[in-house]
């Protein structure tokens, strides 16, 4: 696997469910084509200039010298800290990236610094001997796997990311789903409530609707169908005793 150097690690995020963040992997090997707003971002500021190189992810080597330097000056500040926001903790056909990612949450919960994680991989179950203040999660937009391989290329299979988190739940862990970017029925018709009942173990769910992709905005009713999915979550959360949260921008006026 490549290797790149960086100066920092650890970051104030702006997504309102976050706090701390690190993004440990320059790329991502999953290639998802919602599109990725991550490598949207890496092409606009000239991290990587090709889908192909942003699929050839570069694991940061120093990583785990720079938190020794960062953690003791931030650990005040940091209430918890987000695997990751731009890249995959648990990259599927990468070790050394999910070797990583463990050696990093063992380092920031030596200073009681709780982590979440959120992977389209699966979730190893050596997390479990880790600190129980720490949160583990999956994206899961879909039970679909047509749509899984055009969308999501080199993902995990959805079932295999749903035993995984399920067998940290029954370790004792905490476990939530991210069902975002969720797709338009242009796009793929599906039941939201089957998805739903698939995670029903778990602590959270967040939901947010699909965006920067031209079949989304094409369909003129996406506004009510985003406000009704929105509904469908809360009713479900509130009767299973599941927390939630509704990204900004999924709810709207119609």
């Amino acid at each position: 696997m490549k290797t790149i150097k960086r100066q920092s690690m650890l970051y104030k995020t702006g997504v309102e469910y976050g706090d701390y963040t690190l993004n440990h992997v320059q790329g991502c090997a999953h290639g998802c084509k919602y599109p990725c707003y991550a490598m949207q971002m890496a092409k606009r500021f000239g991290k990587v200039k090709t889908y192909e190189d942003w699929c050839e992810p570069k694991l940061a080597e120093n990583a785990l010298e720079i938190l020794d330097k960062e953690i003791p000056k931030l650990r005040e500040k940091i209430n918890s800290v987000h695997l990751c926001f731009t890249t995959d903790p648990f990259m599927v056909g990468y070790p050394e990236v999910s070797q990583m990612s463990i050696e990093i949450i063992k380092k920031l919960n030596a200073f009681d610094i709780k982590c979440s994680t959120l992977t389209k991989g699966v979730s190893p179950i050596e997390l479990s001997q880790l600190s129980k203040k720490n949160e583990y999660g999956i994206t899961l937009v879909s039970l679909d796997e047509d749509f899984r391989e055009k969308f999501e290329p080199n993902t995990t299979h959805f079932a295999e990311r749903i035993a995984a988190l399920r067998n940290l739940h029954d370790a004792g862990c905490y476990t939530w789903v991210s069902i975002e970017p969720y797709p338009s029925p242009n796009i793929i018709e599906q039941n939201l409530e089957d998805i739903l009942k698939a995670v029903g173990f778990v602590d959270k769910i967040i939901f947010g609707r699909m965006h920067y992709n031209k079949l989304v905005t094409e369909y003129k009713r996406n506004k009510e169908f985003f406000n009704r999915c929105a509904n469908i979550v809360i009713e479900f959360c509130s009767k299973n005793n599941i927390s939630y949260h509704i990204k900004k921008g999924t709810k709207s006026s119609t």
